[in-house]
């Protein structure tokens, strides 16, 4: 029998970019879309069916709002689980599920996780303080991550040799041993109550050198087929093993022995697949919302060669963004600009992307190269 998903209301905690894109996806369905955020001004504001100010790690704040929704779903893991806890016990849907959000909020019970599990993950000892990273340098080079809190590259030191060690976090978190990769992979991956399963072709990502953000990501990744085929099978076991339900990111290592490693995880739409909007046949978004909804799952399969490029705030400029080059890029076939709905820009803030499309893969990164450098965004 046909559900009548436009009966529910979904509820997403995080109003910012990939809520709108979420929005955007939820918009051909005629779904509710009610949104929580701290960001009086927050890029949800005015797509929303219903825009709630709200502190997302504030138990009242999500529990409150989460009481006129029939499901409940996120866009950023630092959310108070305690009230969606409550929500769940008392029928509201949340996926993905508490306990699965509040593992993930701390990447040492993700590390631990991987070991119990049998997933493949690089070598890693959990610290307490500084005082306990500071006896490991027989362990180094190795990276030192915060155990909460970390995202975008903020919680993470990385430490060479004994001289690194005065920067170590004092908190609580792990030392992972550095790999020494030949490639950074993605895979996104989804599944719905029914326990199907879909995942994304792997995709290749190329980090920025100081930052620690994704800077361009092509699709498909120059790896061989039966190395997508084990990126994808892992990714799809993380998703079952955790039961989860709704849309997980999988970062992988790819050694130089061939090796797949899981480095962490996001359980919710990632800047790893924005690229689906045009390249595959169903988007991240789309399937988010598919999986939680309690819908089929879409096609995920490739429509054509990708790359995409974030694009950040200019280095030196705060103010009210300006966008240079739009023009002379949104001429060329095959680009496509998403602005995030930001008007302030920052240094290093993410304030949109573009993806790239050409049937020629081996083109594609001589036109990421060329388009980051036309698009800046100043002040």
């Amino acid at each position: 029998m046909q559900k009548n998903y436009q009966q529910k209301t979904l509820g997403i905690l995080g109003g910012g970019q990939l809520g709108r894109m979420l929005i955007q996806s939820a918009i051909n369905y005629n779904l509710e879309v009610h949104i929580l955020d701290p960001d009086p001004n927050a890029p949800c504001k005015f797509l929303s069916n219903k825009f709630v100010n709200g502190d997302l790690k504030d138990y009242d704040a999500v529990y409150s709002f989460g009481k006129d929704c029939d499901v409940i779903s996120i866009e950023i893991e630092h959310v108070n689980t305690e009230a969606l806890f409550r929500l769940e016990k008392e029928g509201v849907k949340v996926f993905p599920q508490p306990h699965i959000i509040a593992l993930i909020q701390d990447k040492r019970n993700q590390k631990q996780f991987y070991l119990d599990q049998g997933i493949p993950t690089a070598p890693f000892i959990l610290t307490e303080n500084k005082e306990e990273v500071l006896k490991q340098a027989a362990f180094l080079p190795a990276v030192n991550k915060l155990g909460k809190e970390g995202y975008d590259g903020r919680g993470v030191q990385l430490m060479r040799n004994a001289g690194d060690l005065e920067k170590a976090f004092d908190a609580p978190g792990l030392l992972e041993k550095l790999i020494d990769f030949d490639k950074e992979l993605a895979v996104i991956v989804s599944r719905n109550e029914t326990g199907e399963v879909k995942s994304f072709p792997s995709v290749e990502c190329a980090f920025h050198p100081e930052h620690n953000l994704v800077e361009f990501l092509f699709s498909p990744a120059n790896i061989s087929d039966t190395v997508d085929a084990k990126a994808r099978a892992l990714a799809e076991e993380v998703i079952q093993k955790l039961d989860m339900v709704g849309l997980l990111a999988v970062e992988l290592f790819l050694t130089k022995s061939g090796e797949l490693l899981v480095n962490e995880i996001a359980p919710r739409p990632h800047n790893s697949g924005h690229h689906t909007i045009e390249a595959n046949f169903t988007s991240q978004f789309e399937q988010h919302l598919r999986a939680v909804m309690g819908m089929p799952l879409g096609e995920t399969g490739l429509r054509c060669p990708a790359a995409m490029v974030n694009l950040l705030g200019e280095d030196g400029f705060t103010g009210d963004a300006i966008v240079e080059g739009m023009d002379e890029a949104i001429k060329e076939q095959g680009v496509y600009l998403h602005l995030y709905g930001k008007k302030i820009t920052k240094p290093f803030r993410k304030m949109g992307h573009v993806t790239l499309l050409a049937e020629d893969a081996g083109l594609l990164k001589e036109k990421a190269d060329r388009i980051k450098e036309l698009i800046k965004i100043k002040a």
